[in-house]
């Protein structure tokens, strides 16, 4: 290779200056006949580690643009300062505009991604009420059904950890003794819910679950010696009022269905209590997968015992005879489908929005419950049950506000001194 030059290369960081190689071109004609730019490998690969230039009779200029390609261009062109802060082992700036276009959808739009989970989970909670009241219109049988709720969820946690959505967290004997007293009520609380689901009305088993936050008050005042504020009691006055009214005169009312979703709300008021005992680093997608497991396994029993000579000689074959056997396995899995991921889908949403606001919109889920389970079945109700679910439904959002409140307050408290 011939020689470079005229002149000596010079570099604006002066003598001492190591940081970048740069050439620098005057307005004078570079009289060699090539010229040499070396290049550092790690950002050119392969064998465009040289680029030839040929002589050139004028000033160099720049591509498109009117004059001569002058230091302060090279110097200051962000492609000049990626490669400085490269050869210095610094990391390389990214422009605003550059960055801002890398952001996904949901950290550009995070309120709209927020409404979509609000959305599926009262979709599917909506969807997952009614389909499963028609499964006990023609299959009553509700120890079995909650297996299969529990059974298609375990199915698609363990396909679901097998491809790495989410990544299976590890589980031990302390963690695994952590979760058994939260699955064993959420097994006992899921079976009674299904229980008072096929005996009654749906509007009616969701307006007597709205006495949970009664049971959750008395719960925490009582046994885990927690003070209530009087404001919280009071709140919850209008939830006992109207449940009352509305159980007066149900007209699908009876005890089974009653008792049965009175032993739901203190069976998810101690799960709430043992959840609290066991928080863990575990992301809540894992925890709730482990929780279904664990549930499954207490939840077959009660069914083969109470349920299973009956399915056995005459439930199977009275259903498949109604709605044929593809429709009873399809429906089985719907239901099984819908139960998992609402719940997954209702974990998840917390997740993302303030105490309060999940409070108001589990409030609204009810009442979106209530009302599509009227409107689909077709329940006829009094005049008097209307008023008293509405009244119940009030206090329970009265209640749910004063308490997300209350929960801000604390923390705000807490956080004052670390500042």
């Amino acid at each position: 290779m011939s020689s470079i030059a005229t002149g000596p290369v010079r570099s604006p960081l002066g003598a001492s200056g190591s940081k970048m190689t740069s050439l620098f071109l005057t307005s004078r004609a570079v009289s060699a006949a090539s010229v040499v730019l070396r290049t550092r490998r790690s950002i050119f690969a392969g064998n465009a580690s040289r680029l030839a230039f040929s002589p050139l009779p004028e000033p160099l200029k720049f591509a498109g643009g009117s004059g001569p390609f002058r230091r302060r261009r090279v110097a200051d062109s962000p492609v000049a300062r990626a490669a400085a802060a490269d050869a210095e082992g610094r990391e390389i700036g990214v422009p605003d505009g550059l960055a801002k276009s890398s952001k996904s959808f949901g950290e550009r739009y995070p309120a709209l991604v927020t409404g979509l989970f609000f959305f599926m989970w009262y979709f599917l909670n909506v969807i997952f009420n009614i389909l499963n009241k028609k499964v006990y219109n023609y299959f009553p049988y509700p120890y079995f059904v909650s297996v299969i709720h529990l059974l298609v969820g375990v199915v698609y946690c363990l396909v679901s950890w097998s491809i790495g959505l989410p990544k299976r967290a590890p589980i031990d004997k302390e963690l695994l003794a952590l979760l058994t007293p939260v699955a064993i009520c959420h097994a006992l609380g899921h079976v009674m819910s299904n229980v008072s689901f096929a005996t009654v009305a749906v509007s009616f088993t969701h307006t007597i679950k709205a006495l949970e936050p009664f049971f959750n008050a008395a719960a925490s005042q009582f046994v885990l010696g927690h003070q209530i504020p009087l404001s919280l009691w009071l709140s919850l006055a209008p939830v006992v009022i109207g449940v009352s009214m509305a159980s007066l005169t149900e007209l699908s009312f009876n005890w089974t269905g009653f008792i049965s979703a009175m032993i739901s709300n203190i069976a998810f008021t101690y799960r709430s209590i043992y959840s609290k005992k066991a928080m863990t680093g575990m992301d809540s997608t894992n925890v709730y997968a482990y929780i279904t497991i664990i549930a499954l396994v207490f939840c077959i029993p009660p069914a083969v015992i109470i349920e299973g000579p009956q399915l056995m000689q005459y439930g199977f074959r009275e259903a498949i005879a109604k709605v044929g056997l593809f429709k009873f396995l399809s429906d089985l899995f719907c239901i099984g489908m819908f139960y998992h991921l609402y719940n997954q889908v209702a974990t998840n949403t917390l997740e993302r929005v303030a105490p309060l606001t999940h409070a108001v919109g589990n409030v609204l889920k009810r009442v979106f419950v209530i009302g599509f389970s009227i409107i689909v079945f077709g329940n006829r109700i009094s005049t008097q049950t209307g008023i008293g679910t509405a009244i119940a439904i009030a206090g329970v959002a009265i209640y749910s506000l004063i308490k997300a409140n209350i929960e801000e307050q604390k923390r705000k408290a807490a956080a004052a001194p670390a500042q």
